[in-house]
C-alpha cells in the first residue's frame, strides 16, 4: 500500500435532491463527495448503527466475503479527476484451503465507504488528492449547528415549553454554502426533478445509471 495516505472517517451525511454529499474528513479537514440516492441512504443507516428487516446489498457483499474467509482490510479513495472520485477496495482472505492473500478492486468511493461502515475498516485518501479537494469544515460545522438547534428546539416542543416559532429553524440545504464545491452547481446543472444528470459522482466519470454503469465504464477504460 502507498503509504502517503491520509485518514479519514465519513463525518456527515446529507440529503439532497436527488442525491446525497457525504462529508469525509478529520479535524484537520473535511471535503465533499455526491453519490446517488441508495448508496447514500445505505451510508446514512450504517453510520447511525440502523437495524434492518432483510440485508441490503452491502450486507449480502459482507456476508459473502465472511463466507469465503475474507474481509475489508481497508478503503482509499485513491484519484479525482475534476469532481470524480475513485477508490479502491483492499481484502484480505485467509481460509483453510488457501493461505493469506490480499486483494485489491477497483470501486465505486461511494460502495466503498458504505461496506467500509459496514465493517468498520479504516478509510484512508491519497495525499494528492486530500492536498487538491476543497476544504469545507466551515459548512460541515454550519450544518452540525443548525441540527443541533434544531434537535435542541424538537426536544423543547416534545417537552411542552412552547418554543416560539422563530427560533425553530428546520436545516435547509438550499441555505447553505453547498453551491460550488468541487465545481459542482447543485441547483443547476441540466438534472431532471428527480435529480439525474446533476453530476455528482458516481465512481465511473458519469451521472447515475446504475442499469449499465459497469458497460460505461469499461468502454470508457
Amino acid at each position: 500500500m502507498n503509504r502517503d495516505v491520509t485518514e479519514a472517517q465519513v463525518r456527515a451525511v446529507l440529503p439532497l435532491d436527488g442525491s446525497f454529499a457525504v462529508f469525509l474528513g478529520n479535524e484537520e479537514k473535511t471535503f465533499v463527495i455526491y453519490v446517488d440516492e441508495a448508496v447514500g441512504a445505505a451510508i446514512s443507516m450504517f453510520m447511525r448503527g440502523v437495524s434492518k428487516e432483510r440485508p441490503l446489498t452491502h450486507d449480502l457483499m459482507a456476508s459473502v466475503l465472511m463466507a469465503f474467509g475474507a474481509k475489508v482490510d481497508r478503503v482509499i479513495i485513491n484519484h479525482v479527476e475534476g469532481t470524480v472520485f475513485f477508490a479502491r477496495i483492499i481484502i484480505s482472505a485467509e481460509n483453510q484451503l488457501h493461505a493469506r492473500k490480499v486483494i485489491e478492486l477497483d470501486a465505486r468511493p461511494s460502495d466503498s465507504l458504505a461496506i467500509a461502515l459496514q465493517q468498520s475498516a479504516p478509510i484512508f485518501v491519497a495525499k494528492h488528492v486530500w492536498d487538491s479537494v476543497e476544504d469545507v469544515s466551515a459548512t460541515l460545522e454550519e450544518i452540525e449547528k443548525r441540527s443541533a438547534e434544531q434537535a435542541s428546539a424538537d426536544s423543547s416542543l416534545a417537552a411542552g415549553e412552547g418554543v416560539e416559532d422563530e427560533n425553530v429553524e428546520e436545516i435547509d440545504p438550499d441555505d447553505l454554502d453547498l453551491d460550488g464545491l468541487q465545481g459542482i452547481d447543485l441547483e443547476d446543472e441540466g438534472g431532471d426533478e428527480d435529480g439525474h444528470g446533476k453530476g455528482y459522482d458516481d465512481g465511473y466519470g458519469r451521472p447515475d445509471d446504475d442499469d449499465d454503469e459497469g458497460e460505461e465504464w469499461k468502454k470508457g477504460s
